[in-house]
């Protein structure tokens, strides 16, 4: 194990009329895909279910083809992923490894240049979990 510090790259596509899509959305649709419902899913990473909906819902409507459809109801109620829903995560995941390795060399120089004494401000330490 090194003391170096890691760090970690995050692909987020801010679109010019302020939509955007980012590593949460794209979790909480894999988690949809591996639990079979937005509730399951939600819990299953810990959000709440109204956040994930609402999330769900502003993804559904974003692109000119559904994401998601979902199957309301006491009895066999869930949600299914659509084909254009795995190829939005093919996407994705793949602009990320891209990203992650075209940036690596930079990254890692970044990562090397760091203060080993390095240590927050208490106050400042909110304002950096912003952004």
């Amino acid at each position: 194990m090194t003391d170096t510090p890691a760090a970690r790259t995050f692909l987020r596509l801010d679109f010019a009329d302020g939509r955007k899509l980012g590593p949460g959305k794209i979790m909480l649709l894999e988690a949809v895909g591996t639990h079979g419902s937005i509730l399951s899913a939600a819990k299953a990473i810990g959000m709440s279910y109204r956040r994930a909906w609402l999330l769900m819902d502003e993804l559904d409507r974003m692109f000119e083809e559904r994401v998601i459809l979902t199957h309301p109801g006491r009895r066999g109620s869930g949600t299914d992923i659509t084909p254009f829903g795995h190829r939005l995560i093919a996407l994705y995941r793949a602009m990320e490894r891209q990203s992650a390795k075209a940036t690596e060399g930079a990254v890692a120089e970044l990562t090397r240049s760091l203060a080993k004494a390095y240590q927050p401000r208490q106050d400042a330490a909110k304002a950096s979990e912003a952004g």
